[in-house]
């Protein structure tokens, strides 16, 4: 979790340079878009073996240990934005999991709470590190300030960091329809610590 975590916020910092067409992904997509989603499979596995409880201890310790490398590693704004946003984003997934778990149909509890803690994760993040209403927390990213084509495709213009929400986000319901696959292959030997005793 803590990999996860703190790879995302130094890899946020750096947009996508390529091109596809006319559509420049620069003013779309940071990297962090595509490493920061595996922490909502680390929190569903992690719920289903061991429960509610271990997996909101997980979120905890893991926001501790990688608040405290971001700071150094990806500045305060940036730390104090993705900390806020993970153990927000994070907290809401466990508890939807954890209400969903038992739902007919296996795929509603990861991919419901993925998608719930991803729209609040995405929204916390990006408005904390780059909005110029919270300054106060700091100087954003040297691209933040900047303006591009809205959804890099329309002629209106907006903060480049929209835009980059709401490529992040696309990018994370992909991820959360993606991991469902390792999720459905690693939940019959993940099995829970509770029914495995009561099937003992």
């Amino acid at each position: 979790m803590v990999v996860v975590v703190v790879a995302s916020n130094v890899l946020v910092q750096y947009p996508v340079e390529a091109r596809i067409g006319s559509l420049d992904l620069a003013d779309l997509l940071t990297w962090g878009a595509f490493s920061y989603p595996a922490a909502f499979l680390v929190t569903d596995l992690t719920n289903r073996r061991f429960g509610v409880g271990v997996a909101r201890r997980v979120v905890v310790a893991g926001f501790a240990v990688a608040i405290v490398l971001s700071m150094a590693l990806a500045g305060p704004r940036i730390a104090v934005a993705s900390a806020s946003a993970f153990l927000i984003g994070q907290l809401l997934d466990v508890t939807v999991f954890d209400r969903l778990r038992r739902a007919v149909g296996w795929w509603k509890a990861p991919f419901v709470g993925s998608l719930l803690g991803s729209a609040t994760d995405t929204a916390v993040f990006f408005s904390l590190a780059f909005a110029s209403l919270f300054q106060v927390l700091g100087a954003a990213d040297a691209f933040a300030g900047e303006t591009a084509p809205l959804f890099g495709l329309m002629a209106a213009e907006a903060p480049r960091w929209i835009s980059w929400a709401i490529a992040d986000f696309t990018v994370k319901l992909g991820f959360a329809a993606l991991f469902l696959v390792p999720y459905r292959l690693l939940m019959n030997v993940l099995w829970p610590i509770a029914d495995r005793s009561a099937a003992a």
